[in-house]
């Protein structure tokens, strides 16, 4: 809408997925019953208020022209990428991803609970703000190439801690390179499946939607 380059809209795409991490995770801080399920419905609704938002917004600058641009890109995919724009992005994704690798083990410990975190000398609430940072500077960085490409990030790491356990140290790299090959066959798969190439959101959506189904079946104290 404003005509900026990809510089710019990577940093408010940092600026507002932050807010809107925030935002969600204030939401569940207010359900003590069950903040899990809180963090869950409230990240939900964020993410519907924000899209709607961006699309009002790009509508209104110029209805005619930035209409079909907002519903591919909702959808995602890697059709609109430019060899230019990896750089920067690669650039985000080996830093933040090497503050997400220097506190592995600060994970595994935060895992176990906040009071053994303590008795180790790991500060809970600064190691969780950095991560939730690097990770969300990383998730906004990619959403600003390629859309929005959904489920990801819930489905890999999930099925990659099932094979290989939760420690911290084989799961982040792991999940990240199966993230990546997960992306290539559904894009060969949007790719060739029909005459027209289908939107990667959509297909992630098929599997991501009935594996949250499945999650939330199999562990019923939900």
């Amino acid at each position: 809408m404003l005509g900026t380059g990809l510089a710019s809209i990577q940093i408010l795409a940092f600026g507002f997925g932050l807010l809107a991490v925030l935002t969600a995770w204030s939401v569940s801080r207010s359900m003590r019953r069950d903040p899990l399920l809180g963090l869950i419905l409230a990240g939900i609704v964020v993410s519907a208020v924000f899209s709607a938002g961006t699309s009002f917004l790009k509508y209104v600058a110029d209805p005619n022209q930035q209409l079909p641009a907002i519903t591919f890109w909702l959808m995602g995919g890697f059709n609109g990428v430019r060899v230019d724009q990896l750089p920067p992005l690669a650039g985000i994704i080996v830093v933040c991803g090497g503050v997400l690798w220097f506190c592995r083990w600060r994970l595994n410990v935060i895992s176990f609970s906040d009071e053994s975190a303590r008795t180790l000398g790991v500060d809970v609430r600064a190691v969780r703000a950095l991560v939730v940072v690097a990770a969300t500077l990383i998730t906004t960085a990619s959403v600003s190439v390629g859309g929005l490409i959904s489920w990801v990030g819930l489905v890999v790491p999930h099925l990659v801690r099932l094979a290989v356990g939760p420690d911290f140290r084989r799961l982040l790299p792991l999940a990240a390179i199966a993230g990546a090959i997960f992306l290539l066959i559904v894009d060969d798969i949007a790719r060739n499946l029909t005459t027209m190439e289908v939107p990667l959101g959509i297909l992630t959506a098929l599997v991501g939607g009935p594996f949250m189904l499945a999650l939330i079946l199999r562990d019923r104290s939900w």
